[in-house]
């Protein structure tokens, strides 16, 4: 199921602490100084086995009080729109401020479980002065300092009792294979599902975002039949200006919720780029199978024997070390080789959903052990002894050693390197777990 979090609350009272603690890495930028965060941040949290969107709605510039609190209930009004639940940030050692009264008013009329977070509180006293807050009239207050942790587990326990299966979908629609079609904007993902279907199903155009919202269609031709998710373009968070951007961006993580396979659009002239890649590193990170697709190549002039191989090698570097991608030369108004890309992604989701019987496994993989042993660590022998894969989603393998916490990256890197070898899995993310025998 897609589950979004928000963390709302004005300036300077932990947001991105908050944030960075839940993802925990250190993706935005934390100061004192307040408006450090002027754009949004997007990552995946997870918590007793369940995963779950996070947005740190933060960010906003010094300005006049009224343009200040016209910002802020913008920005709240789309986080409450989109977001399963809210996090509403509070400083437990400034108190109570006009900027959390007039939040707390737009806050109210959500019928959005709000959860009033109450950061800053690291010692009795602090806690003491933090009752005043119980004043705001949330039922669901939640005392932390998220730049130790102390009470985020609380905090995210109540989250994650939230989050339950979907349920309702048409049970034939929920069995097909969903492809999400994702990309920045104005790369030619609305052109790319109006050729596949042969219809005007949505709005193309020039101008970067038109489509908006995520859009579903159900393909049912040529004895293929799955459900195509054109989404919004996702726009570096430097340029999302207006608040429909922000709704967009919001909609198309979701659709990569929704998806078995992300097909994922480049233009051609412009090559991949940084925002290529932060989308390509979601995808693979929520465990998509990913079909890359190189569109607009019909307007690559001077081409040569080997522009499209170089063309490759280069993207293959980039995209490293998950370079085991099918990539595409597409044109969408051209429609040229875009049934081959669907059934691409179509083998991709057949590869996703391979399970390797376990005494196969064991034959190859444990020769692939002899053949190349770990490395000692602190003069033991890593012995892996039983491989098995496990009953997940997202093809996943156990490894069953003596020493699992002494398993480096590189190792890891050969390992996985064998199962791509050894068993197609093409276009999909693997995940390894090393436990003890």
């Amino acid at each position: 199921m897609s589950f979004t979090v928000a963390i709302v609350g004005r300036p300077n009272v932990g947001k991105s602490t908050l944030f960075n603690r839940l993802l925990e890495q250190k993706k935005a930028i934390v100061d004192d100084v307040s408006g450090v965060t002027r754009d949004r941040q997007y990552g995946i949290s997870e918590w007793n086995g369940k995963t779950f969107n996070v947005i740190d709605t933060g960010g906003f510039v010094h300005g006049s009080e009224d343009v200040f609190e016209k910002e802020i209930a913008k920005q709240v009004l789309v986080a409450v729109e989109e977001a399963n639940v809210i996090l509403f940030m509070t400083d437990a050692a400034t108190g109570i401020t006009d900027l959390d009264d007039s939040m707390a008013r737009v806050l109210r009329k959500s019928t959005k479980p709000v959860f009033l977070v109450v950061n800053k509180v690291d010692n009795n006293e602090r806690l003491l002065e933090a009752s005043e807050f119980y004043s705001m009239g949330f039922e669901q207050v939640f005392f932390i300092a998220s730049a130790s942790g102390s009470g985020t587990g609380e905090l995210l326990d109540a989250v994650t009792d939230l989050m339950t299966e979907h349920t309702g979908i048409d049970e034939h629609i929920a069995e097909l294979p969903k492809f999400a079609i994702i990309g920045q904007p104005n790369v030619g993902k609305s052109s790319l599902l109006n050729a596949l279907i042969g219809e005007e199903r949505t709005i193309v155009s020039n101008v970067a975002g038109t489509t908006r919202d995520t859009i579903h269609t159900h393909y049912n031709l040529f004895q293929k039949e799955f459900v195509l998710i054109d989404t919004a373009g996702i726009r570096r968070k430097a340029k999302v200006h207006e608040d429909l951007e922000f709704y967009s961006v919001i909609r198309a993580i979701k659709a990569m919720d929704e998806a078995d396979v992300c097909i994922l659009l480049l233009d051609a002239e412009k090559g991949i780029t940084a925002q290529d890649l932060n989308i390509f590193s979601l995808a693979a990170k929520k465990g998509k199978g990913i079909v890359l697709l190189v569109n607009k190549w019909d307007l690559i002039e001077d081409k040569k024997t080997n522009t499209a191989k170089e063309y490759e090698d280069t993207l293959k570097k980039r995209l490293a070390p998950f370079s085991d991608v099918p990539i595409l030369f597409v044109s969408a108004t051209e429609k040229t080789r875009i049934y081959k890309a669907i059934e691409t992604a179509l083998e991709v989701y057949q590869n996703r959903q391979r399970r390797i019987p376990t005494n196969k496994l064991n034959e190859v993989m444990l020769k692939a052990v002899e053949a190349h042993h770990a490395p000692v660590v602190r003069g033991h022998s890593i012995k892996i002894k039983f491989v098995t894969q496990l009953p997940t989603v997202v093809p996943s393998f156990a490894f069953f050693c003596n020493f699992p916490d002494d398993v480096k990256t590189p190792y890891r890197n050969y390992l996985e390197n064998q199962l791509r070898k050894n068993f197609d899995f093409c276009g999909v993310s693997v995940r390894l777990f090393f436990r003890k025998k």
